[in-house]
């Protein structure tokens, strides 16, 4: 069982000190895996927050067949998808709030990537479609298993191979356009 696992455990059983613990462990992971899929640093904080709020206020049941990770990038994801269900019925975003998300994302950026060769990977990634770019995430930034991240993002194993292959294909072609050099993939 791991940490995530227990910690949350405990909270279900009344010790507040769980989640505090999972927010300060994956906070910062699950909001960047939720900006691959909004493209929106204060949007995924927002969906980050309501993930943690599902999980006080619902509380699912953890099945220890997966990692606790696995289940709560679930969750995330879900949130997520749900969020961009609603707001593709409605968009009244202002001009404003357009150029704040944009240098909430420039900093996140230099506060996050600070290396030349970090950056043109990111870029890389942003001009990946969205299953390409969550599953690269999940596997080499999140380090979850392939089992894992397909049950994050809901596919079979076979399609899971097949998505990796594609997105590792898709973003070796992107890094080539910009002249990056790299080692393995």
């Amino acid at each position: 069982m791991d940490n995530g696992a227990s910690s949350y455990r405990r909270f279900l059983n009344g010790d507040d000190k769980g989640l505090g613990e999972i927010v300060r462990d994956y906070a910062d992971g699950l909001t960047l895996y939720l900006n691959g899929i909004v493209n929106n640093i204060s949007l995924a904080e927002e969906l980050m927050e309501e993930t943690f709020f599902r999980l006080i206020t619902k509380k699912p049941k953890f099945h220890p067949k997966h990692a606790f990770k696995t289940f709560l990038y679930t969750i995330g994801r879900n949130v997520a998808i749900d969020h961009l269900r609603r707001s593709a019925k409605i968009s009244d975003t202002s001009f404003e709030d357009l150029e704040s998300y944009i240098q909430d994302e420039y900093d996140l950026e230099n506060l996050y990537i600070i290396e030349q060769r970090k950056i043109t990977v990111h870029r890389a990634l942003k001009k990946l479609n969205t299953d390409y770019r969550q599953v690269l995430w999940l596997l080499y930034f999140e380090d979850l298993s392939h089992a894992e991240a397909a049950a994050v993002m809901k596919k079979s194993a076979r399609q899971m191979k097949n998505l990796v292959y594609r997105a590792k294909s898709a973003l070796k072609s992107e890094l080539d356009k910009e002249g990056f050099v790299y080692e393995e993939l």
